[in-house]
């Protein structure tokens, strides 16, 4: 079980660190940023992209403080759920302008979400401290 745990953690740790980043360059960099390789045109608005990062970075956020604190650790599968969400918009999304190759990250992304997802299911049953 402790295993398990600190399985989890590093999991939680390392995709908290890839969303904060990846949501910081959609939400303050700038829009040129956010091209796509190649000099295609950015099919999605940039307001959507930097919403996006803003749900990242709050994702993020949902991945490690709940477990720290121990208040409302419910939010942390919650949060993982979402980042899947998010993640399958992204694999579509990449697959749409860049191609099937550059689909790796937001896949592996996605199953670590869900790898997370399910190792914290039972903190949903938890009750929540406020």
């Amino acid at each position: 079980m402790l295993r398990n745990n600190r399985v989890l953690w590093t999991i939680q740790i390392l995709l908290a660190a890839l969303y904060l980043f990846a949501g910081g360059v959609k939400l303050f960099g700038p829009a040129e940023a956010m091209q796509p390789p190649g000099g295609q045109p950015q099919p999605l608005p940039i307001w959507f992209l930097r919403m996006v990062g803003g749900f990242e970075i709050l994702g993020a956020l949902g991945l490690i403080l709940p477990g720290l604190t121990g208040i409302r650790r419910n939010l942390t599968p919650i949060a993982a759920a979402c980042l899947t969400i998010i993640m399958i918009g992204a694999v579509i999304s990449t697959v749409a302008t860049m191609g099937v190759a550059l689909t790796v990250l937001p896949l592996v992304a996605g199953a670590l979400d869900v790898v997370v997802l399910n190792g914290r299911r039972d903190w949903l049953s938890a009750p929540a401290r406020s």
